[in-house]
């Protein structure tokens, strides 16, 4: 069977699984192009499409990253889709927590993939706010953008885009950065959406169950005991060219980090006010 049909197959194998009646998702449409999944997701939110919507796209030419940063995707290779949420449950002041649960259901669909060739399961962690860190190196794997959008009716919605390296080779990657397959894990587009679908609406569940309280969710100690940035030496770069160092000690119940200072004292930051973190030699 020749792989384009192969893999509209498991296109197809998916929807049937993850959209209802069998699934928890209410539409999974799948394109070939497109400027921006999150900008056509918004649009759908604006004219009413339904909780859990998801939309795919082969390949985007317009994707937008945190602080309005522009990139594309390689068709085949990269998976880049937007999910449609309709959290009614939880308070809109706790909705900055979506990015963090959408990181973290990469974490744990992931954390059990194993290369080709080993048994040792890869290393998956969180770089905070929201990045996949893969492999010993912990390069990055997976980017997200979540943003508030009009849900329609005088009502809001959250888009929610992720962006995973899944098939880029190592040479074609940019600094920093890494795939699925440069860690010799070969796992189809399909089944790796499949996987973080599945994960992100058990975690979604359990946050609208808890009317948005992470740590009741037991999303907060979920997050913690897989984010690689706490307990290391940061560089917090904010807007108005400050600069926060210290250490990341913790992640609050809003999900902001708190650094400790080089004086001793402790500062809170949220994702939406930080320009860019990095870990530096202590």
């Amino acid at each position: 069977m020749p792989p384009g049909i192969q893999e509209a197959a498991a296109w197809a194998a998916l929807r049937q699984t993850a959209v209802a009646p069998q699934g928890p998702w209410a539409r999974l449409d799948v394109v070939d192009r497109t400027g921006s999944t999150n900008a056509d997701l918004a649009a759908a939110a604006a004219d009413g499409a339904p909780d859990r919507t998801v939309l795919v796209a082969h390949h985007q030419d317009a994707g937008r990253g945190r602080r309005e940063r522009t990139w594309e995707s390689a068709p085949s290779e990269g998976l880049t889709f937007s999910v449609l949420l309709r959290p009614a449950e939880v308070p809109l002041q706790q909705w900055g927590w979506a990015p963090l649960i959408a990181g973290l259901a990469l974490v744990v669909a992931m954390e059990d993939y194993r290369p080709a060739a080993g048994d040792a399961a890869v290393t998956a962690a969180l770089k905070w706010p929201n990045d996949l860190l893969l492999g010993p190196a912990q390069r990055k794997g997976a980017g997200i953008l979540s943003e508030v959008v009009d849900g329609g009716d005088g009502g809001h919605a959250l888009v929610v885009g992720i962006g995973i390296n899944v098939a880029t080779p190592e040479a074609e990657l940019p600094e920093g950065g890494t795939s699925l397959l440069a860690q010799s894990v070969r796992r189809s587009r399909p089944d790796v959406l499949g996987d973080v679908l599945a994960t992100l609406a058990s975690l979604d569940a359990d946050w609208r169950a808890a009317r948005g309280d992470a740590a009741r969710a037991g999303l907060l100690a979920g997050y913690r005991r897989r984010c690689a940035t706490l307990g290391s030496t940061v560089r917090v770069a904010l807007p108005g060219d400050r600069q926060l160092d210290g250490v990341a000690e913790d992640i609050d119940d809003d999900g902001r980090l708190v650094v400790r200072g080089t004086d001793g004292a402790l500062t809170t930051v949220s994702a939406g006010d930080v320009v860019h973190v990095r870990t530096v030699e202590s």
